[in-house]
């Protein structure tokens, strides 16, 4: 096993983010432990929690801590309290993201075993993965705003931009993963309408040269949503533009039954290196400080640390496999329909690590 960075940056965030980080953090220290690793950590704010305590979403302190180290671990930002403000939790997410310059958004889905009755589909997924493209398109292009038209009419506009590398580097990542695992590679857009996509297609066309051993599949999004329902066995390595993927992910998550089984790596490179890890669900501000958050999405989060910033697949398998015997044990949240505890989750995890 390669030796595991000297530190790693925990931002819990906003609402049941510092839960289900604390309850990830333990199955790291015990997969550390029984590795001989030795993995140290400092905690940062980030999104709401920063706003109150510095000011700013995404403080100067905070930016260097993450900088500084070869790993970061987020809960979840956002909440009620910020929604109408000028400045919002999610603005420091997205600051978070630019800083690093991690590119490439890793969601992987799966229903597992034993959780096959919280998919709403007669033939739920095995498994997938989308790989979004997390630094260009509506999200960051400029202009943004509002503005009054002289007739008084306010209008707001978003600007979607995206250039051919930034197109190439993420369709590398997609064509990379897909030829390991030996099955196509589906690409996202809506080349029929928008000049992003039409640049977008043309360019994965292109880029397909150089993997003659991958299929290449064009779906439009509104089709491939469509698909992703009737038949998710077609969706194993989807690669998309940035708004494109935040919503296909979502609509995985409910394939799977659940946002909160779901971790991701956002990264910028196949091989180890930096990265940034977290569960894909929200803040859940409603049930924050109850006790019954889900942990599997950022204790999946931990094994894709393991995996794509560290290099240690077995430890990254050890903690997959610890998660669906979890879950066969039908030891699960209220989102699952089940009654179990935040605790009760991270136990049953951390007894399965054995």
């Amino acid at each position: 096993m390669k030796a595991v960075g000297s530190s790693i940056a925990v931002l819990p965030g906003d609402g049941i983010g510092p839960e289900v980080v604390a309850a990830a953090l333990r199955i790291l220290d015990r997969v550390a432990q029984r590795g001989g690793l030795s993995v140290d950590r400092e905690t940062g704010l980030i999104g709401g929690a920063a706003i109150e305590e510095a000011g700013h979403p995404f403080p100067p302190a905070t930016e260097d801590l993450v900088h500084q180290a070869d790993a970061v671990l987020l809960g979840a930002v956002g909440g009620p309290q910020w929604a109408n403000s000028q400045v919002t939790p999610e603005q420091g997410l997205l600051s978070l993201r630019s800083s690093l310059g991690l590119f490439a958004n890793i969601r992987p889905f799966e229903v597992f075993p034993g959780l096959e009755q919280a998919s709403p589909l007669r033939r739920p997924p095995r498994r997938g993965v989308i790989v979004r493209e997390l630094l260009g398109g509506l999200y960051f292009g400029t202009p943004r705003g509002r503005s009054s038209r002289s007739d008084a009419v306010v209008e707001a506009i978003d600007t979607a931009r995206y250039t051919v590398p930034e197109i190439e580097r993420i369709a590398r990542i997609g064509f990379e993963m897909a030829e390991r695992q030996g099955v196509p590679l589906v690409s996202v857009d809506k080349a029929n309408v928008l000049e992003t996509s039409k640049l977008w297609r043309e360019t994965v066309t292109t880029m397909g040269e150089e993997f003659p051993r991958v299929p290449l599949i064009h779906r439009y999004v509104d089709a491939a949503a469509m698909e992703m329902v009737i038949a998710p066995e077609r969706y194993q390595v989807v690669i998309a533009e940035n708004l494109f993927g935040d919503i296909l992910s979502d609509l995985a998550g409910g394939l799977v039954g659940s946002l909160g089984v779901m971790g991701s790596a956002t990264v910028r490179q196949w091989e180890p290196g930096p990265g940034l890890y977290e569960p894909i669900h929200g803040s859940a501000p409603d049930i924050a400080g109850r006790g019954v958050s889900n942990p599997l999405g950022a204790i999946w989060s931990v094994g894709m640390m393991m995996e794509w910033s560290f290099g240690l697949s077995d430890a990254a398998e050890t903690i997959y496999g610890a998660v669906r015997r979890t879950v066969a044990d039908g030891v699960l949240t209220p989102d699952l329909g089940g009654t179990a505890t935040t605790e009760d989750v991270t136990e049953s995890v951390l007894n399965h690590l054995g």
